[in-house]
């Protein structure tokens, strides 16, 4: 199995969308365009009782192929970065299962192995966590509840890309947070290798109005797409002066 990209949206999010397309229907999409979305519900630090608008979470993330975790804000750092590379290597297991199907016949997976076998390749699986790229939209809710949790918010993915830096492959992130000022969704942070930026970005984040997770989705959708054709696009403009 060779190297390639892993694409990833992660919704931090503290409630019910209501506003636009079911969200998980459109989780749904975007697994099927090779795109895994998690989701993390957070809970305040003295919420007894997990909110209906929250149950929300693992739908999406069930019909997205990703992964999902309530997490109160004093620990939503450390579950930023679990769910993360979780989601990897759940992404990677599903790519290997497939190429083991094509080798061993349909109906066969990794738990069927031998145990050593089995090892062996959660070791390939675990090498190519480390040298695969990753690209990862992030679409942070900012409703009106949000708006004491935004600074954990920035401080947990701050430590999500340092936690990263020490991979061989390539990271990428891309920030967006809805609703927007004027619109279903807002760019915070065009794509880049780090997240170092965002501090002077989020004090300038409003919140309030609406949620419109499936929007969100569906945006967050798109900026894979649009990042693939300009990739496309360069490498074309190379190989034609290439040939000239």
């Amino acid at each position: 199995m060779k190297k390639g990209t892993l694409k990833q949206i992660l919704l931090l999010t503290d409630g019910c969308s209501n506003k636009g397309e079911d969200p998980s229907a459109v989780a749904a999409l975007a697994f099927e365009q090779g795109i895994s979305v998690n989701v993390i519900g957070i809970l305040a630090d003295d919420q007894t009782e997990q909110p209906q608008g929250l149950e929300e979470v693992e739908q999406i993330a069930l019909s997205g192929g990703g992964v999902s975790q309530l997490v109160y804000t004093q620990t939503l750092s450390q579950t930023v970065q679990m769910v993360t590379k979780q989601a990897m290597t759940q992404t990677l297991q599903g790519f290997v299962n497939s190429e083991l199907k094509q080798i061993l016949g349909p109906g066969q997976t990794m738990e069927d192995l031998a145990p050593d076998k089995r090892g062996e390749i959660m070791e390939v699986v675990e090498d190519l966590g480390e040298t695969c790229d990753l690209e990862v939209v992030v679409l942070v809710d900012t409703s009106a509840s949000m708006r004491d949790k935004l600074p954990t918010v920035k401080e947990a993915l701050i430590d999500l890309s340092i936690s990263l830096n020490a991979r061989i492959g390539r990271n990428r992130f891309s920030i967006f947070s809805f609703p927007g000022r004027r619109k279903d969704i807002q760019k915070v942070l065009d794509w880049s290798p780090g997240l170092d930026n965002i501090s002077s970005v989020f004090p300038k984040l409003t919140s309030g109005g609406v949620t419109p997770t499936g929007p969100a989705l569906r945006e967050a959708i798109y900026q894979f797409s649009k990042k693939s054709l300009l990739r496309s696009f360069r490498e074309n403009e190379e190989s034609d002066i290439e040939e000239a």
